[in-house]
């Protein structure tokens, strides 16, 4: 989701970069085979271990609120990153089917990012956008 020198959002590491392109692309899979994806989360901790879990049995409001506080209490998290489903207003004031990334680490500012999409379903006939920032978000960790 960054450049390689990290200046696309400036306190982005190669790590957390890593991380949120590598559950987007998981995410971009799953809605290609027409999987409902609810909310992704992975977190890696200090110890290089990672947790991750999908929300998926409330509505997404409830859903990503629960992903934000399993990230905001997990012990010895360094860097985390949570995929769902939305919808980004286009050019003509429309709005179009998006896969959100919101991402963060320890001490850093926390971002989010999206990618369109078309095709949910249709495997190879799915489509999709490069990841477009989104905004900082508010920090988790």
């Amino acid at each position: 989701m960054c450049v390689g020198d990290n200046t696309y959002y400036g306190t982005v590491s190669q790590q957390l970069d890593d991380l949120s392109s590598t559950l987007m692309g998981n995410a971009l899979d799953m809605l290609a085979e027409g999987e409902y994806i609810g909310v992704l989360v992975v977190i890696q901790s200090e110890d290089n271990t990672y947790d991750s879990m999908q929300l998926s049995n409330d509505g997404i409001e409830a859903m990503l609120e629960a992903a934000r506080e399993r990230v905001r209490k997990a012990r010895g998290a360094l860097r985390y990153a949570i995929a769902y489903e939305g919808a980004i207003e286009d050019e003509r004031g429309g709005y179009a089917d998006a896969l959100i990334v919101e991402f963060g680490e320890r001490g850093r500012p926390s971002f989010s990012a999206y990618s369109l999409f078309e095709g949910r379903g249709r495997g190879n006939g799915f489509v999709w956008t490069d990841p477009a920032p989104a905004g900082e978000e508010e920090p988790l960790l």
